[in-house]
């Protein structure tokens, strides 16, 4: 058996903003009824919160559950720890209709760090960064490509796409990021 690896192997371009590709990491997909009890005990034996209409919550042992839908989450949480995860809340949902799918080799994530990292993606998304609050979770695009923002640190924006893109999204996020790029 070989050895999972990242997209792009953790690939990382320092501009007036830094882009890197955040490694592995597990993501995990829930479609349920998130009004449902059961799918709030579901969440809670993973040490997982259910969040409101977009925002993205911390948890237990650093995993977060993010709001994509009416009737769908991502679950972020240690790449290693994303099949355990999908099993524990699938097997409390074995009576309800829900879908729950460990999707962490079909996503990649980027962090866009810096002064100036919402400037990097104000030129690539339709989205008021301006407006976009801490634990607020976007789905949006990223020039043509879907993805999902949201800022995970005080200087620092994380995005999720499909991993058969993480090679043109990087293409773009260090074009974006280059100095003189700026746009202030």
């Amino acid at each position: 058996m070989s050895e999972a690896v990242s997209a792009l192997k953790g690939e990382s371009h320092a501009g007036f903003a830094t882009v890197t590709e955040a490694g592995l990491s597990g993501m995990v997909t829930l479609r349920a009824d998130l009004s449902a009890t059961a799918t709030r005990i579901a969440l809670a034996g993973q040490g997982l919160k259910l969040p409101g209409a977009r925002e993205i919550v911390a948890g237990e042992k650093g995993r977060f559950t993010a709001w994509m839908s009416p009737d769908e989450l991502l679950v972020i949480c240690a790449y290693e720890d994303a099949p355990a995860v999908a099993a524990g809340i699938a097997h409390s949902l074995h009576t309800e209709h829900a879908l729950v799918t460990n999707v962490s080799d079909a996503r990649a994530r980027f962090t866009i760090a810096g002064t100036k990292a919402d400037q990097v993606l104000m030129k690539l998304c339709p989205v008021d960064f301006a407006a976009l609050k801490p634990g607020e979770m976007r789905r949006t695009r990223a020039a043509q490509v879907a993805a999902a923002i949201w800022r995970s640190g005080p200087e620092e924006l994380s995005l999720v796409c499909f991993r058969s893109v993480a090679a043109y999204v990087m293409g773009l996020l260090e074009v974006s990021a280059r100095p003189g790029g700026e746009l202030s």
